[in-house]
């Protein structure tokens, strides 16, 4: 179910979805879609990494931990997650920045981040 059927990606295409599993997004539907609730901005569709996944734990975040009071099994490499688009930029600026999928990365990120440095970020 989608939050907002006209959330646009930063190609200026449909928002597809990121990752059903682990189901990821503000709203827990798949998609890294936004609304007036998300102050965190989860708008980053982005492919996990141990280096991430380690540095994300360091500033606070523990994605990898598993969390069954919540059904959150926990991250691994290789996993989608909608990302904070601050978060992805903080571990940008680290050097630390996981890929993310351009298709299903919120316009909202432009906000954030620049399309380039999305490009040059961008999963294969």
């Amino acid at each position: 179910m989608r939050y907002d059927e006209t959330a646009r990606n930063v190609l200026g295409g449909e928002l597809l979805p990121c990752s059903l599993d682990p189901v990821t997004g503000f709203y827990r539907n798949g998609c890294c879609e936004t609304g007036p609730h998300d102050l965190g901005l989860h708008t980053v569709c982005a492919v996990m990494t141990d280096e991430f996944l380690a540095f994300s734990k360091a500033g606070g975040n523990d994605l990898s931990t598993p969390r069954p009071e919540f059904a959150f099994r926990g991250l691994k490499a290789g996993d989608r997650w909608c990302l904070c688009a601050g978060r992805w930029r903080e571990a940008l600026d680290a050097g630390m920045a996981p890929q993310v999928i351009l298709e299903a990365t919120h316009e909202e990120t432009l906000a954030i981040v620049s399309l380039g440095v999305l490009k040059d970020h961008a999963a294969a």
